[in-house]
């Protein structure tokens, strides 16, 4: 589902972000000369993409596994081979964005993406669709990428945070609304119908960024895409310790809502019997949890600050996995309990989120893309290796999800609570 970042900060603003109320409840203004772009429209529409790349298909994948007659564990490769496919590109499209700017790679992006989703639609066997799937991420990950960094480049340090928390408000409508209209078209139209979705959203973001998108890279590094370059980049971000500490629990936390995006269709649907045409609401819901979340990310950052925020996230995601295996071992077996469980799950995530996104990328000004790629890397690495273990451990019943849930909330509060020990004292946390 979903990634943002922030712009450069020094440590000793970024401890006055996190500790001015007045500043949380200002809007968020863009640095003078990109004030007149709709820039805040497009990074909501960038980020957007990735989510409604997996949630607009996934009422279709039980009827994937019918259609070409292969097994669960072989169309959630179709969601596994996404994320794989977006975390590796994230290490190539963050420096050169770094390098040639903004603008062109995402227009050679949305352009991928557009090509690859037309491929989807038309796939003929698994084998094609896994493929244009790979290739649909590459082409994603630029739009994602894109919007982070357009963050770090257009608005002040103090904005941020709140533009991150903002942005995410809006993208939570498209896991929300994505399941519904996927669940739509796959009763009335089949499982092709959410890919020329895909396709047609790429076509209008493309004509967007033409006509109106300037370039936000104002420092554009020569030296960016050069193997000593990235060599450097990649010691100065990964040698950091502040990046792990925000980094990590928001992976992890990617993971956890991961362990549904993979895994509720077939549980929900096949195992719990819930009518194909009803799991859009019910995923709708949980993903409700997540719009919920971002809204009371800021109101805690504003009191709190971070690490009290990134404490109470941290806390709700171990309750949320330990509440449905404590429910499944009680041999309790509805769909009505799945729902609520993604709900505190996406909630929980919701707090998680822009923190970690924000804090993670912003000490690293003039290596914005590569941290962001190397962030974003991470976040799909855990949500590969959640997915894949997901869709190996399926065995027709709820308790594989329930023990993978738990836990990845029980790694997320010890990830919370363990990394802020790596950030000497004098740096704020």
């Amino acid at each position: 589902m979903i990634s943002t970042k922030c712009s450069c900060v020094v440590n000793n603003v970024v401890d006055k972000v996190q500790t001015s109320e007045a500043a949380m409840n200002q809007p968020a203004q863009a640095i003078a000369q990109f004030s007149t772009a709709p820039l805040f429209f497009l990074i909501a529409a960038f980020l957007m993409l990735q989510p409604l790349s997996t949630d607009l298909y996934l009422a279709s994948l039980p009827s994937l596994a019918a259609v070409f007659d292969v097994p669960a564990s072989t169309v959630q490769l179709t969601l596994s081979i996404f994320v794989a496919g977006f975390g590796g590109a994230q290490l190539v499209i963050g420096p050169l964005s770094d390098r040639f700017g903004r603008r062109p790679v995402v227009i050679a992006g949305l352009s991928l993406y557009l090509l690859a989703s037309l491929l989807c639609g038309a796939s003929q066997s698994m084998g094609m669709l896994i493929i244009a799937r790979f290739l649909q991420a590459l082409g994603c990950c630029s739009a994602v990428i894109i919007a982070r960094a357009i963050v770090r480049d257009a608005y002040d340090p103090q904005d941020s945070i709140k533009v991150i928390s903002k942005a995410s408000s809006w993208v939570s409508a498209a896991p929300l609304l994505g399941p519904i209209l996927g669940s739509f078209l796959q009763v009335n139209l089949g499982w092709r119908a959410a890919f020329f979705v895909h396709a047609l959203l790429a076509a209008a973001l493309l004509i967007m960024v033409i006509v109106r998108l300037p370039e936000t890279n104002l420092y554009k590094d020569a030296k960016a895409t050069n193997l000593s370059g990235l060599l450097h980049n990649y010691r100065i971000v990964l040698g950091a310790p502040v990046f792990w500490v925000y980094a990590l629990p928001g992976a992890l936390s990617y993971g956890s809502i991961f362990v549904f995006i993979s895994g509720a269709s077939f549980v929900l649907i096949k195992v719990l019997l819930l009518p194909t045409a009803w799991f859009g609401y019910c995923f709708a819901f949980g993903v409700s949890g997540y719009l919920s979340g971002t809204v009371v990310c800021r109101r805690l950052h504003a009191r709190f600050g971070t690490k009290i925020t990134m404490r109470i996230g941290s806390s709700l995601s171990l309750a949320a996995g330990a509440t449905f295996l404590a429910m499944t071992l009680a041999g309790v077996q509805h769909w009505t309990m799945i729902p609520p469980i993604m709900f505190m799950t996406m909630g929980a995530h919701g707090i998680n989120f822009p923190i970690s996104q924000s804090n993670s990328v912003s000490p690293f000004p003039q290596q914005a893309g590569t941290a962001a790629g190397l962030m974003g890397a991470l976040y799909m690495l855990v949500a590969f290796i959640v997915g894949s273990i997901v869709g190996a451990t399926h065995n027709g019943t709820v308790y594989p999800l329930a023990i993978i849930a738990c836990s990845m909330g029980s790694l997320i509060f010890i990830a919370a609570r363990v990394l802020p020990a790596l950030i000497p004292a004098e740096q704020p946390v």
